[in-house]
């Protein structure tokens, strides 16, 4: 099991919670923060475990954070089952390239880090003339599409789940403040099935002082994504998205210097 010290546990849900919910790819900050700490997360399979699990923290911040919206808007569930559908087929049948293959490769992070700032770029100009301003007013068949396009995030680190539907949702016709608040939502289902199949495959192997970690990182998720959702509506609909896709491009710059090989 890779060495993570109860500070490195708490430093990397913090930093989990902070960069879940905006489209800058948690995954390519923890990948690097690994590499800062010194952390073999490309071959140590607590480490991948780590990785994900601490997203339940995330999770549980959109459940508190939009718990009543859930219980009272049957329409956003449809959407949302509909959404989740080709990101569950994708991450199902994906799962053991994406766990095996794909997590923690340094130069896919890096190539989707800079790529998806470009074309974030040029789609954040099209919500100028965007038609919705509420998911429920998305056609289902367009809201699938944004599934497909959170299906493809899982695929390649760097891409940023929240960042490949926040991208779908502006390609497709919703407003920022729309793409934003439903890549929130639809992470609910998605990001619990994807944390659930892989402790449940994973669970067995984990030492006992894992879990404390696992904890920890837990907790520190949870507080700061609550603080995340809350201010990023209200920072999109005055700056954009177009911060967070230069802000993109320059870590994968900064990445590919020191960290490439």
């Amino acid at each position: 099991m890779g060495r993570v010290s109860a500070w490195e546990a708490l430093l990397l849900g913090f930093v989990e919670g902070l960069t879940e919910f905006l489209p800058v790819s948690s995954t390519g900050h923890l990948t690097l923060l690994f590499h800062l700490l010194g952390l073999p997360v490309e071959v140590d399979a607590f480490l991948k475990t780590f990785l994900i699990a601490i997203q339940l923290g995330a999770i549980l911040a959109v459940l508190l954070l939009y718990g009543r919206r859930f219980l009272v808007d049957g329409a956003l569930w449809l959407r949302i089952g509909v959404a989740f559908l080709p990101t569950a087929a994708m991450g199902f049948l994906l799962y053991p390239l994406i766990k095996e293959e794909i997590l923690g490769k340094d130069g896919i992070v890096v190539f989707f880090l800079f790529f998806v700032g470009l074309v974030l770029l040029w789609a954040d100009r099209l919500a100028d003339r965007a038609r919705y301003g509420d998911v429920g007013e998305v056609p289902l068949l367009r809201v699938a599409l944004i599934g497909v396009f959170q299906g493809l995030a899982a695929l390649f680190p760097g891409t940023s789940r929240s960042g490949a539907t926040i991208l779908g949702g502006l390609l497709l016709g919703l407003k920022r403040r729309a793409a934003a608040e439903f890549s929130f939502l639809l992470a609910l289902p998605t990001m619990l099935a994807a944390v659930g199949y892989d402790l449940y495959k994973t669970a067995p192997a984990i030492p006992k002082e894992g879990w404390g970690l696992l904890g920890l990182g837990f907790g520190a998720a949870l507080l700061t994504a609550l603080l995340t959702v809350r201010g990023m509506l209200g920072f999109v609909e005055r700056f954009g998205f177009r911060p967070f896709a230069y802000y993109r491009m320059a870590l994968a710059l900064v990445y590919a210097l020191f960290f490439l090989r």
